[in-house]
């Protein structure tokens, strides 16, 4: 496996995929904050667990990226197309199963089933994150996608 390129592009992927959804944000296309959401996990100041946050997801990008160059090696070949499905599976993954898991164990946010608790709360994610814009899933597809053709772009399969 290419570990220092995992290493490296690993970090690059990531920070495409962070570019991506915070762009989108600040467009005003979707109200996702994947930093505050992770953050807010570990730390109760919002601009404390937005620091929190883009750290615990460059670690998530680097350990998805190990997966990834995993699926390289294993296949024998890199490639931008490659990539590009793994990061729509690993986007749905993140849409379908993730994201309406986390009400279930993130501290500060809400749940669709028992609403809102005592003190400040993140709303839930809701179905395919559409409690955060309608545009959302196609957002958070896209940059997994993108996420995925760095990496099939970059990453050596041997």
């Amino acid at each position: 496996m290419d570990w220092a390129g995992w290493a490296i592009f690993g970090l690059i992927a990531t920070a495409v995929l962070t570019a991506v959804m915070i762009g989108a944000q600040l467009a005003g296309l979707t109200r996702l904050d994947l930093p505050l959401m992770l953050g807010t996990i570990v730390v109760p100041d919002p601009d404390r667990a937005r620091v929190a946050g883009f750290f615990i997801h460059l670690v998530n990008g680097q350990i998805f990226a190990v997966g990834y160059a995993a699926a390289f090696a294993t296949s024998g070949r890199a490639t931008w197309w490659s990539g590009g499905l793994l990061g729509a599976l690993h986007g749905a993954v993140a849409l379908l199963v993730i994201v309406p898991l986390l009400p279930g164990i993130h501290p500060r946010m809400a749940s669709e089933r028992a609403g809102l608790r005592a003190g400040p709360v993140l709303e839930p994610p809701g179905v395919l994150g559409l409690n955060y814009g309608r545009q959302t899933p196609v957002i958070t597809l896209a940059a997994h996608v993108a996420y995925g053709v760095a990496l099939g772009m970059l990453l050596d399969p041997s």
